[in-house]
């Protein structure tokens, strides 16, 4: 596993003071989301090379040649552009000759990344499959807001950070040990990009986040944590086996309430959000590289990657390093 995170950041007071021309009171957002900084790519990078520079490092990391790969998934929120798969532009990138896909499901999307490759690994389909996403949801940001209410609206877009995240799961390693998801898709419009697609091809005002943040805790709450416990059932484990368990991470406040809804033990948390802010996707990546480097996991531990994301659902994977 490898990230990557742009090296130009925006500190919060930054950002509060971008805005306009409503600007809130000074403090606010990191008051209430803990954020002090978030990572902006250069403005001639997209989405594909956030996600080239991670695999690139990864590839030389694990000093695995393109013609290993069997199959290349393009795991993330982001997106280079509708068409085609944004995965075929990190192939191109990376000089690959594999097969490529598309896996979307918001700050899910690595998560699923790894369902979907552990499935196809474990079939006898692909031997060796390359994760790679890159996040920008910089591009996404809305500065101009005239008051109260579409601050609010908007505000979700400041948590924001861009970064670049990749993953190789091989045939006959350990890796995955299981995994369980969740959701609610009568939510599906509480957090929304919706600019691009059928129902708002061409409107400007379509391509910024919108997010009724209040709701959306709300709906996060309301899937309870019957999939994690069920998954942990299954697997014959419980929180206190886990060297790490990453969870996605939106803001401090929030990241308490769910730990002690789930049961999750703080101490096993890695806290990343302050200084690199909500990475969608690749936040749950940045979580166990940070843990890894602070040597607080190694070869041979479990951990555990619980994912929120916008849609909404909610889920667990559980790896053996």
């Amino acid at each position: 596993m490898a990230v990557h995170l742009p090296e130009q950041q925006l500190s919060t007071e930054e950002v509060e003071r971008r805005l306009a021309p409503f600007t809130p009171p000074p403090g606010l957002i990191r008051r209430l989301t803990g954020i002090r900084s978030r990572h902006v790519m250069a403005d001639d990078e997209q989405a594909s090379d956030l996600a080239v520079a991670a695999a690139r490092k990864l590839l030389a990391d694990t000093g695995t040649v393109p013609g290993e790969v069997d199959l290349l998934l393009f795991a993330s929120a982001s997106q280079d552009m509708i068409e085609p798969a944004t995965a075929h532009i990190v192939a191109a990138k990376l000089e690959l000759g594999c097969p490529v896909m598309d896996v979307k499901n918001a700050c899910n999307s690595v998560l699923n990344g790894i369902e979907v490759a552990d499935a196809l690994i474990r079939t006898g389909r692909y031997r060796k499959v390359l994760i790679a996403g890159g996040e920008a949801p910089s591009r996404a940001v809305r500065w101009e807001v005239d008051g109260l209410t579409d601050f609010l609206r908007a505000f979700p877009g400041y948590t924001l950070s861009d970064a670049g995240a990749a993953l190789l799961l091989a045939e006959g390693e350990d890796g995955v040990l299981g995994s369980g998801f969740t959701a609610d898709s009568t939510q599906w419009d509480v957090g929304t990009l919706p600019g691009g697609g059928s129902r708002h091809p061409r409107d400007p005002e379509a391509t910024y986040f919108a997010m009724d943040g209040a709701r959306l805790k709300s709906a996060f709450l309301g899937l309870g944590r019957g999939v994690l416990d069920s998954t942990l059932d299954r697997l014959g484990l419980t929180w206190d086996d886990f060297a790490v368990i990453g969870v996605h991470q939106v803001s401090l406040p929030y990241l308490d309430i769910f730990a002690e809804q789930v049961g999750v033990p703080k101490d096993r948390l890695v806290i990343t959000l302050p200084e690199h802010g909500n990475v969608a996707s690749a936040s749950l990546p940045l979580q166990l590289v940070t843990a890894q480097r602070m040597g607080r996991c190694g070869p041979g531990d479990l951990v555990a990657l619980v994912g929120l994301a916008g849609g909404v659902s909610l889920g667990m994977v559980v790896i053996r390093l």
